[in-house]
Parts: structure tokens; C-alpha cells; sequence
């Protein structure tokens, strides 16, 4: 299911776009098609050169590093991981063909990004967001027998960007009324990165964190560092998060021990009940 979601997503002008800046300057160098029209000079060969390739090398290590460390788990968050610095690698190799090649390129770049950002998740998803640190505190010390998993995210963050199809899709499957899910953007609010200790810098590592609070107190968190203070590597897929939390165990859990309703709830409800059976 999760390929077949992903070659759906693919259909989207953002990828399919970006996927064709990204082998632009390979296209236009391998296919004599292209070649012999952009590079006429060069057309017997359309081959690359010693400087292109390496360039090209270059960039096959960064994508690989950087798509590692940016946790990505599927084929879209390879692509969407690699884009930025497959089209800086393109910028600059157009510009080594013929400047006004890579200035046409450079305004295609920004317009393109100005025009199509990259798609967010609108999918179902039973998810509370919070707006501010004291918002989240106050929820979680309002009813304390309601078990909560919150994510602290930034919007610019692509790992976070990644991980919300995940989440929303786990808290359609696990949410009770005594076990809830919740979202707060760091970026935005600043107090609650700083209260639950999360960096929310451009280089941080935290990003996104996973936070399990139960009776109002944090129980668990992903990542979380190890016994010298250094972050452990958390890859947010789906068998992950429910192994890392035991989210199975939590559900069944919270669903054999249900929230009971007061009395003014019950009485309430037994009232309108009444009241429509004497209306029929």
C-alpha cells in the first residue's frame, strides 16, 4: 500500500516537476534528442566531461548522506530529501555548460518554488494541535487519566513534513478517549521547544520529537540521547513509533480502562434519551 501511495503522490506536479529539474542537465547530455539542440557544438560526443561527472559523483554522496540522516523511510521521502541539493548540483552544471543556460535555470528554480511548494498532508487524521506550551500543559493536567502522544514539529522541517502522513494515519487507528494525539509547531511557539527541551534550530536533530505523556508526566520520547548526552538516531516509520511506544499494549490498555462518565454527564444523557423516547 505504502509504494502504491507513493507512486499516486508522484502524479503531483511538485514531484513530477522537481523529479525533471533534478535530470534536467543528464537528459539534456545523454539524449541526443536534447543534446544536439541545447549543445550543438557538442553534439558528436553529448557526452559528460571529467568535471561533470565528478560533480555528478559529488552529489550522489551527499543525497546519500543526507537522505540517511534526515531518517527517510519510503521512496517519496528519498525524493523529497534529495531534491534541493539534486537542483543545486543541476544550477551549477548548467552554469558550467553556459551562463545564460544556468540563469534560465536559476529563474526556473525560483519560480517553480514559488509556485509549487511542496504538497502537505490532508488526509483523515484524529489529531489535537496545540498553540502554545501552556495550551499543551493545561490539556494534559485537565483530565490526567487521558494517556497523550504529541509531536513537536516545525513546518520547514522535511523529517516532520514526512512524519505527519505517519502520524495521522496512527491516530486514526489508535485514538480513544482516553488515549489522544497531538501536534504543537515549535517554530511557531518557541515556548514549548524551550519548556519540553527541544531544539527547534535549522540544525537540530530533534526534529520532530515524539513525546508519550501519561497521568501529565513524560513517560517516553523519540529520539531520546544515551547515558553521555548524544542523540540516538530515530527512524519515524510506522513499525517503529508503534514498537518504540507499544502502541498496541497502550491501546488495549486504555480501551479496558475507559474513562468514566460523572454523573451530571450521565444524567444529561439519560434525560435526552427520555425526552425522545416520549417525542416518538
Amino acid at each position: 500500500m505504502s509504494l502504491k501511495r507513493d507512486l499516486i503522490l508522484l502524479l503531483k506536479p511538485y514531484y513530477f516537476v522537481n523529479i525533471i529539474l533534478s535530470l534536467s542537465y543528464l537528459a539534456a547530455k545523454k539524449l541526443p534528442i536534447f543534446c544536439n539542440v541545447i549543445f550543438p557544438s557538442s553534439a558528436p560526443q553529448c557526452e559528460l566531461d571529467t568535471r561533470e561527472s565528478e560533480i555528478l559523483f559529488f552529489l550522489l554522496i551527499v543525497v546519500m548522506i543526507r537522505t540517511k540522516k534526515a531518517g527517510s523511510v519510503t521512496m517519496i521521502n528519498y525524493l523529497t530529501s534529495s531534491f534541493m541539493y539534486n537542483k543545486v548540483a543541476n544550477l551549477i552544471l548548467w552554469f558550467y555548460a553556459d551562463v545564460r543556460l544556468g540563469i534560465g535555470y536559476a529563474i526556473l528554480f525560483v519560480l517553480l518554488g514559488m509556485l509549487l511548494p511542496e504538497p502537505t498532508y490532508s488526509g483523515p487524521e484524529n489529531v489535537v494541535y496545540f498553540r502554545t506550551a501552556a495550551g499543551l500543559e493545561e490539556e494534559l493536567q485537565r483530565d490526567r487519566k487521558v494517556t497523550w502522544l504529541v509531536v513537536f514539529y516545525t513546518v520547514w522541517n522535511p523529517a516532520c513534513t514526512n512524519f505527519a502522513p505517519t502520524f495521522a494515519q496512527l491516530s486514526t487507528q489508535y485514538t480513544l478517549e482516553n488515549l489522544k494525539f497531538g501536534k504543537i509547531d515549535v517554530g511557531r511557539y518557541p515556548d514549548a521547544a524551550q519548556k519540553y527541551n527541544v531544539s527547534d534550530s535549522s540544525m537540530s536533530r530533534q526534529l520532530p520529537s515524539l513525546i508519550l505523556f501519561k497521568e501529565g508526566k513524560e513517560v517516553t520520547r523519540r529520539p531520546t540521547a544515551d547515558h553521555k548526552g548524544k542523540l540516538i538516531k530515530f527512524f519515524f516509520s510506522e513499525d517503529n513509533v508503534k514498537a518504540s511506544f507499544d502502541l498496541n499494549n497502550l491501546y488495549n490498555e486504555c480501551k479496558a480502562n475507559p474513562l468514566k462518565k460523572k454523573k451530571k454527564e450521565i444524567a444529561a444523557a439519560k434525560t435526552e434519551e427520555n425526552t425522545h423516547i416520549k417525542s416518538e
